[in-house]
């Protein structure tokens, strides 16, 4: 059979199972007035109190804040980061037709009830919390636990109980999806603690202790004797044909480095052992201890990882997963503002995205005037304005790092992609998306992201390009495909549908920059149509210049 005819059989048999598989998780159209009641009306004071220590540290710096930035490029923004993607051509348009003046504040609670933000969030949080490498398949399944994670996102469940499930979860690992936490670590026909209490000290409380399994940690306070009271916790879970279920009768034991014999190692907590309480298996106190609402790391390492999804870098300069001890550092009191509110709220992950949303953080320009004069201090002759721009660089430097001036950031694989997906549509591709046009996405998305290259547990922290990736995005076949004139594609439908030449240039920017083209743009483009006979060659020149453009790639 042709290769071909083979691709598209197995494409079509995919998209049946697919929408199959989707068919029952399909929300129903919510009503305008369904989406009002969900936008968080009261967070006014917790953004006031956020902004308030945003310009308390802008003046400790001596820093002047960026502007704020336009809505369009914040929708652009808010897409990216709850969806993965771009806003479409027809989101775009309904934005623009919304006259309310928080129609900004209307839209992210619109977005956050989005299918999509619970299938991405729940993919971004996967990676914390079970990496992205797929384990021992028979005892782990990593898609029954994404498929777990996104019912609780829909559902509304509280973060706190999501983690206490992860922990404590008992049963099948392809039943229960939760479980999967528990058995990503077993390796060998047997747990590895260890693994555990790493991962739940780094996903939950943002912390990093794991080089306290061997020694007392060199620059911290945690000791080695903490890390094996924390393991101690998981040393009763056994694999029976029944599932992961704890053994009672069984002893987590060590092996002495002094006496070179087994010890064994009683459940304890490093601090505040009141917060475990009494009752329930091990794992049930820890999941107690972990979760509760006086342990401010549990609630400072939530809000730093979202704060991350939001601007693509943790509020703290240091690793999402390695923040100080509360005790040790004053320095992230607005994380304590947000996980505060959050605590307040029952733990409710979509109003902690509101209050982020509505800061003047997130709202702020990604340029900033110091930019504007170093960039003129460089066409000078270098030799006169070196110091210049050596002092300036520095001042915008502790811009930055202050959070006066929105970050620029490299996009992740899968937004990348989904960028050029939905460019290439007028459309929302979104759950109600025809089946065909959704398996295709997610055999596009699955290879690109291969292709590309995948950071993995550290996708968080900065990256370089590479050649490579800019020579996928230049001349790969998505590029060739995602910029051809049909009349389902955006080029082809722009095209038919533009009366001018203004709006088919107008159309291209917003379908791929979610902007209008400044004057110079709009006048070389429209006078490059003018002059040609073949227009389908210019608007797919054009669609592949802007998709490669620095501006597509980068969060700003």
């Amino acid at each position: 059979m042709n290769r071909s005819i083979q691709y598209w059989l197995v494409l079509v048999v995919f998209g049946v199972i697919l929408l199959t598989a989707t068919a029952s998780r399909t929300p129903s159209k919510l009503t305008p007035a369904d989406l009002d009641a969900m936008v968080a009306t009261d967070i006014q004071d917790a953004v006031a109190e956020l902004d308030s220590e945003l310009v308390r540290r802008w003046k400790s710096a001596e820093v002047q804040p960026a502007t704020a930035a336009n809505n369009l490029t914040i929708l652009r923004r808010l897409s990216l980061a709850l969806h993965g993607t771009l806003p479409s051509i027809e989101e775009i348009r309904l934005f623009e037709a919304d006259g309310r003046p928080d129609r900004l504040q209307h839209w992210t609670a619109a977005m956050l009830e989005d299918v999509r933000f619970s299938d991405y969030f729940a993919e971004r949080l996967a990676r914390g919390f079970v990496g992205v490498d797929q384990g021992q398949f028979l005892v782990f399944r990593r898609d029954r636990f994404s498929d777990w994670l996104q019912r609780q996102l829909r559902d509304h469940v509280p973060y706190d109980a999501i983690v206490r499930q992860m922990i404590q979860g008992e049963g099948v690992w392809t039943g229960k999806g939760e479980v999967n936490f528990l058995t990503s670590s077993y390796s060998n026909d047997e747990f590895d603690e260890n693994i555990l209490t790493a991962r739940t000290t780094r996903a939950f409380l943002g912390q990093r202790i794991d080089c306290a399994q061997c020694h007392n940690h060199p620059f911290d306070d945690w000791t080695q004797a903490q890390f094996e009271g924390l393991t101690a916790h998981f040393g009763q879970v056994r694999l029976s044909l029944a599932g992961v279920s704890d053994d009672p009768e069984k002893d987590y034991k060590v092996l002495d480095s002094e006496t070179l014999e087994d010890r064994i190692v009683e459940p304890a907590v490093p601090f505040n052992p009141e917060w475990s309480g009494n009752t329930g298996t091990r794992r049930e106190q820890l999941a107690r201890w972990v979760t509760h609402p006086e342990n401010r790391r549990f609630e400072r390492a939530i809000a730093n990882r979202v704060w991350a999804f939001m601007f693509g870098r943790p509020y703290s300069d240091r690793p999402v997963d390695d923040l100080p001890n509360p005790e040790a550092d004053d320095s992230l009191v607005a994380l304590d503002i947000l996980g505060k509110d959050f605590r307040e709220h029952n733990y409710d992950l979509r109003r902690m995205v509101q209050v982020i949303a509505a800061s003047s953080a997130f709202r702020m320009e990604s340029s900033h005037p110091l930019d504007l004069q170093v960039e003129e201090l460089q066409i000078q002759d270098f030799s006169v304005g070196s110091q210049e721009i050596e002092s300036l660089s520095r001042q915008l430097e502790e811009t930055r790092q202050n959070w006066a001036v929105f970050p620029l950031i490299r996009l992740r694989p899968e937004q990348v992609i989904g960028a050029m997906l939905q460019s290439n549509k007028v459309h929302t591709i979104d759950q109600n998306s025809h089946v065909i046009t959704r398996t295709m996405r997610y055999f596009r998305e699955r290879d690109f992201v291969d292709a590309f290259g995948d950071f993995g547990v550290d996708e968080l922290q900065e990256h370089a390009g590479t050649i490579p990736q800019a020579l996928l995005r230049m001349n790969g076949q998505f590029a060739r495909e995602l910029t051809e004139l049909s009349p389902l594609s955006a080029p082809g439908r722009i095209m038919a549908v533009s009366s001018t030449l203004q709006m088919l240039v107008e159309n291209s920017y917003l379908a791929c920059l979610t902007r209008r083209p400044s004057q110079p743009e709009l006048d070389y483009f429209v006078n490059l149509l003018n002059e040609t006979n073949d227009k389908e060659s210019v608007v797919q020149d054009l669609f592949w210049t802007l998709f490669n453009s620095p501006e597509f790639s980068w969060n700003h």
